[in-house]
């Protein structure tokens, strides 16, 4: 037993909504790409409480992560009549928070072609809300600036190509790249500001139980990163979802849904359609590029090999939008020729 779990334990015995309850010893909930950590407590004689039969415990080392984002948020979320995780109790100092239990049951364990269309029509209501109500509310968000979209496209050749591949791009690449990414951060900056979650994915977004009262579908999570962002950006995290891919002509009619529900919200007009599609494939390589460039940061950096096994999947992304476009067809020669044979 760690110095820090022994802690945790000691802050639970001090938590005033647990006073008089029996609950089990915390186990591990979730992994998470960060240095937070979850774990989980089942409850017993606890009907009189009105606490629910789990929760979880939110372990954010203080001098690694900052809870004050997630508390924040957690309450702009649930003012916009989103199902997230209610903080029951804080402990900011220390790094602790005591959340309300969303269940196990993530969109990545059940999808299929079965179900895929009426979770995703939860997943797109819920963030058509996060975007038209929640504009006021973005305001008070850091801003999704060209300094740190660059920087995350960084990550690419920083940990993908010359950590992990011992790769250096040459001049001529490399004036191809930087013009890419100057493209794809232009892009990004001229698109509708909004509320933008950040990691909407199938990872994030939990299947929730009318029976156990925890809201209706989907139950988001890991939205503490949220900043007012590009309006394509969430959307084209969940239909190009780096840990499972579906047919494109799916993808393309699932833009065109989610492109009506926007219409709908009053957040575009009709003819701003073909904008729309190269807005949100080009915002899907910004978001590629950063997620490759990460995966193989958690590797080095952070020991966590998993991940690493998902970057195919973001390099055929970016290679495949990529060669849809001529301003794009530098940065799919860069993957096709240079990453992905060294990759495989």
């Amino acid at each position: 037993m760690t110095e820090r779990f022994e802690e945790l334990l000691q802050w639970l015995t001090s938590c005033p909504q647990l006073k008089g309850v029996n609950y089990t010893q915390p186990i591990a909930a979730s992994n998470d790409a960060s240095f937070r950590s979850y774990y989980r407590i089942e409850l017993s004689n606890h009907k009189a409480s009105n606490l629910p039969d789990s929760l979880i415990i939110m372990d954010a080392p203080p001098l690694n992560e900052d809870c004050r984002p997630f508390v924040k948020i957690t309450e702009q979320l649930l003012q916009l009549g989103l199902n997230v995780p209610q903080v029951l109790a804080q402990n900011l100092k220390q790094g602790f928070l005591l959340l309300t239990d969303l269940g196990k049951t993530t969109f990545l364990s059940v999808l299929n072609a079965g179900n895929v269309e009426s979770l995703y029509e939860d997943a797109f209501d819920a963030l058509i809300t996060l975007q038209s109500k929640g504009i006021n509310l973005s305001q008070d968000l850091p801003i999704y600036d060209a300094s740190l979209l660059h920087s995350e496209m960084n990550l690419f050749p920083d940990w993908l190509l010359k950590r992990h591949l011992k790769v250096n791009i040459e001049s001529q690449n490399y004036q191809a790249w930087l013009k890419a990414t100057d493209l794809l951060a232009k892009n990004a900056l001229k698109q509708p500001k909004v509320y933008v979650h950040r990691d909407f994915h199938s990872r994030n977004l939990m299947v929730t139980s009318p029976k156990n009262d925890t809201g209706k579908n989907p139950g988001i999570l890991d939205y503490q990163d949220a900043l007012q962002g590009s309006l394509t950006y969430d959307v084209v995290s969940l239909i190009r979802d780096c840990y499972i891919v579906w047919p494109e002509e799916q993808v393309k009619e699932w833009q065109r849904q989610y492109f009506l529900k926007l219409c709908s919200a009053g957040l575009l007009k009709k003819s701003e359609w073909q904008g729309f599609v190269q807005s949100m494939d080009w915002m899907g390589v910004q978001r590629h590029l950063k997620a490759a460039g990460i995966f193989a940061r958690l590797n080095y950096r952070d020991g966590k090999d998993g991940y690493m096994k998902d970057i195919p999947t973001t390099l055929n992304y970016i290679y495949s939008v990529s060669s849809q476009y001529k301003e794009l067809h530098g940065m799919a020669d860069l993957v096709e020729k240079i990453v992905l044979p060294r990759f495989k």
